[in-house]
């Protein structure tokens, strides 16, 4: 099996197919690396397409100590993949717990990112759900010592913004349960304590998402609740990035609507690869609604 090593000596399984530009996707907390099947198959076609299981996530390691696991390995971890392949620099697609990661490696590799895809980026962010989503982070990690993996998936795989899934693909969400079950119980709860539960609000970074010159595409489904507001807040502080919400749409998007997510990411790397990707325009920037504020 091929894996990475990181830093502190984690191994990290990884799959690639394909030639050419390098793109890699970091998945969620309920997924793994089969949660990028579809992208795999299609961006392999054209790219160098990698997709690897978060420390935690078996065949990756799992340690057992929590302090192993933090928003900062999360990104690094993104670098190590990359540094075992011999890979300078790359796409970064992430969603969601992979989201962070991605958005976290803009700030601390932005050298390495040829692009930055931030998908279903935002739970706990907004300060009046900050306590309420570390609360519940330190449930899920309760939960899951306490019931195990498969009672936990069960629960889980049901939340508000993954409904959407059931309803447009039950075969498919089927499968994201099956999956989701056969994680590690004990790797999962120590991401939920080490990285979800501990990472640091969107709204205390916006210096560094002023600083981001890396181009970045935003991506959430209109139905991701908790990620709506951050998204915006992302669209209006990096001055690099694009906001594409997708209609009916929970936060699943990679899976419950592949076609529109892959074309969303075709467009925006091809623009991206061509030069065409525009930085903010500082006219769009003035106080005024209109542009024709009394006294101009």
């Amino acid at each position: 099996m091929p894996h990475a090593t990181t830093e502190d000596h984690v191994t990290l399984y990884f799959e690639e197919t394909g030639s050419g530009t390098p793109v890699i996707f970091v998945h969620e907390f309920a997924g793994d690396l089969r949660s990028w099947e579809p992208q795999m198959r299609h961006f392999g076609q054209h790219r160098r397409a990698i997709a690897y299981n978060a420390r935690g996530y078996p065949p990756s390691a799992v340690p057992e100590d929590p302090a192993h696991y933090s928003q900062g390995r999360a990104a690094d971890d993104i670098a190590a993949v990359l540094d075992h392949l011999g890979i300078e620099r790359a796409h970064i697609v992430g969603l969601s717990m992979g989201g962070f990661a991605t958005l976290h490696f803009g700030f601390r590799h932005p050298h390495r990112a040829l692009s930055l895809v931030v998908g279903g980026c935002g739970y706990g962010a907004e300060p009046a759900q900050s306590d309420r989503f570390k609360a519940e982070a330190a449930t899920i990690a309760e939960t899951l010592k306490r019931d195990g993996m498969a009672a936990f998936a069960a629960r889980y795989a049901y939340g508000p913004t993954r409904v959407q899934f059931e309803n447009k693909n039950p075969r498919g969400f089927a499968e994201f349960g099956r999956h989701l079950a056969e994680h590690s119980a004990l790797g999962s709860a120590n991401t939920q304590l080490g990285v979800q539960g501990a990472r640091p609000s969107l709204y205390t970074l916006q210096e560094q998402m002023r600083a981001l010159t890396v181009p970045t595409l935003v991506l959430t489904g209109d139905e991701d609740w908790p990620c709506l507001q951050p998204a915006l807040l992302m669209k209006q502080t990096i001055p690099s990035a694009a906001l594409s919400v997708m209609p009916n749409c929970g936060h699943t998007i990679n899976i419950e609507e592949p076609d529109q997510f892959n074309h969303l990411v075709g467009q925006f790397l091809a623009q991206v690869e061509c030069g065409r990707w525009p930085m903010r325009d500082p006219r769009t920037l003035v106080a005024s609604i209109t542009g024709m504020a009394p006294g101009r």
